[in-house]
């Protein structure tokens, strides 16, 4: 039997446009989960260039790399950091509230 060769999924690779990233973002926050949301930021950070990204946000990169991680837990002051230097906006509305389909 033939081996198979797989790659590890990388969502970054995935996000080609500004309308990805925030659709990527958007769902992750739906699903109210702190570190979903935090692998989604860096996720677009990765696919936005994560030396970029983090020295728009006055970051180092390494310490974002792990902040965005699995196992990270940023601070808020960090996620708002990193939404800003990725050109995107947080947003709030009330749970009776629905999304046009």
């Amino acid at each position: 039997m033939k081996k198979k060769t797989t790659k590890r999924w990388d969502a970054a690779e995935y996000l080609e446009t500004e309308e990805d990233m925030a659709a990527y973002l958007e769902a992750a926050l739906e699903e109210n989960d702190h570190k979903l949301v935090a692998v989604a930021l860096g996720d677009i950070a990765k696919a936005k260039g994560m030396t970029q990204v983090a020295k728009k946000a006055g970051l180092g990169r390494e310490s974002l790399y792990k902040a965005l991680s699995p196992d990270g837990n940023p601070e808020f002051s960090t996620v708002l950091k990193v939404v800003s230097a990725l050109g995107l906006r947080l947003h709030a509305i009330t749970g009776k509230t629905k999304k046009a389909a």
